[in-house]
C-alpha cells in the first residue's frame, strides 16, 4: 500500500531543501562529520549566516539557549529532528506575530539552498571600532615607535632597543662602554 513510504517522503520538498542546508552546515569545518548532526559552533554559524539570528529579535544567546535545550543530555551536536525543533523555538522570537506554521515557514525559507560561507565571510572586518584598532597614526607611546611614517610595522627593530653586541667577551655587551660609568 501506499503508506509504507518512508515518513520523508510524506514531508513536503521544502523540507529537503532545509535538510540539505542542514547537511551542509553540520560538516562544515569538520571533514569526519557524517551531516546528520550539528555542533553548536556550526548551528550558531548557520543561524547568523541565514539570518535567523537577527542580533535584536533573536541573539547568538538565544540560539545558545535553544540549542543546549534541544540537544540530547550529554551530547555535543544535534540531529536534524533536534534542529527542526530548535527552529519551532526560533521562529516564534524571529518572526513575532505569525502563527508557529507561518513562522516556520519563514525560518525555512531563510535556510533553504543556504550553504556555509555564502555570504562574504572573507570580506576584511571594517565593523565596530577595528579600524581605530589598525590606524597607526593614532598610536601613541612606545608603540608609535614600532611603524614608520606610511604605517608600515619596522618589525624587531621598532620594538627594542637594538644593543650593541660588539663586545669581545660573549656575554659582554656594549665594548667600549666600561670607561665612561667607572
Amino acid at each position: 500500500s501506499a503508506l509504507s513510504l518512508p515518513a520523508y517522503f510524506l514531508h513536503s520538498s521544502k523540507m529537503s531543501e532545509v535538510e540539505k542546508a542542514f547537511r551542509k552546515f553540520a560538516v562544515y569545518g569538520d571533514t569526519s562529520a557524517s551531516g546528520n548532526d550539528m555542533t553548536g559552533k556550526n548551528f550558531s554559524k548557520m543561524c547568523k549566516e541565514c539570518g535567523v539570528m537577527d542580533g535584536k529579535a533573536v541573539t547568538s544567546t538565544d540560539v545558545d539557549i535553544v540549542f543546549n535545550k534541544v540537544k540530547t543530555k550529554g551530547a555535543r551536536t544535534i540531529t536534524f529532528a533536534e534542529f527542526q525543533q530548535a527552529m519551532k523555538e526560533l521562529c516564534s522570537k524571529r518572526f513575532k506575530g505569525k502563527s508557529p506554521e507561518e513562522a516556520l515557514q519563514a525560518v525555512y525559507s531563510l535556510i533553504e539552498g543556504k550553504e556555509p560561507g555564502s555570504v562574504g565571510t572573507t570580506k576584511a572586518t571594517k565593523v565596530g571600532g577595528v579600524e581605530r584598532l589598525t590606524d597607526t597614526s593614532k598610536y601613541t607611546g612606545s608603540h608609535k615607535e614600532r611603524f614608520d611614517e606610511s604605517g608600515k610595522g619596522k618589525g624587531l627593530a621598532g620594538r627594542q632597543d637594538p644593543t650593541d653586541n660588539s663586545g669581545y667577551v660573549g656575554a659582554y655587551k656594549g665594548a667600549g662602554t666600561y670607561d665612561q660609568t667607572h
